[in-house]
């Protein structure tokens, strides 16, 4: 999954003057996005509900290994609307370091979780985890598409990642 992404160019409307980006998405380097996808404290989770509706809602979680994994309890809403349909963005808080990935979620078992990862969050969120907690839900997305930009370089740095 640690696979550096192929970078492009991100297609939006021309009224954001797009024109002026590289045409490989080359002005925003991998490494600088995964600097914000490790130090980053929130993450929104966006979903939908069974209805169509739209939930959103913030998570802790790690990026390890070029994928997002993270927990929440089985029962909330986010993870019911993840068994509906597991199809998700997750965006970091900020829109000055603008990172919006997209993709499946998929449940997981604590055996397929990476060894560094109770550890890991441990260290970031000061919170060791119970992973033998019944409300407990872990979960991993491997983006297909990530969008990225800084706010002060767009659209110079806008680019689209795919893995």
């Amino acid at each position: 999954m640690s696979a550096t992404p192929t970078p492009g160019p991100l297609q939006v409307s021309s009224g954001y003057g797009l024109g002026d980006a590289p045409a490989d998405g080359s002005a925003l380097a991998w490494s600088t996005v995964v600097s914000w996808l490790t130090d980053a404290r929130n993450y929104w989770v966006c979903s939908t509900r069974p209805d169509g509706r739209p939930h959103a809602i913030p998570v802790w979680a790690l990026w390890i290994d070029g994928a997002l994994w993270f927990s929440t309890d089985p029962t909330s809403y986010k993870a019911r609307n993840l068994a509906h349909s597991p199809e998700v963005v997750i965006h970091l808080e900020s829109g000055d370091e603008v990172c919006v990935l997209e993709g499946a979620a998929r449940t997981i078992g604590v055996e397929d979780l990476p060894a560094v990862f109770v550890d890991a969050y441990d260290e970031k969120y000061d919170i060791r985890l119970d992973l033998t907690d019944a409300d407990f839900g872990l979960y991993v997305l491997a983006p297909r598409v990530a969008l990225t930009w800084t706010e002060a370089d767009f659209p110079t740095t806008a680019t689209r990642w795919t893995f």
